[in-house]
């Protein structure tokens, strides 16, 4: 497997001070002190649920 994809900001506040925690995908920001975890969902566009039409 590949290494993991840096976020290059925080989705919270906007700031770059990024390391990465224990966890898959999980990221910790120093400037807000806040924690988010990014997951890849798939390639391609989203099907259309029934909903949706």
């Amino acid at each position: 497997m590949s290494e993991r994809a840096a976020p290059f900001y925080c989705p919270y506040c906007g700031e770059e001070d990024l390391e990465p925690l224990e966890g898959h995908g999980a990221w910790f920001c120093n400037d807000c002190v806040r924690s988010f975890q990014l997951k890849f969902l798939g390639v391609g566009a989203a099907k259309k649920t029934e909903e949706s039409r």
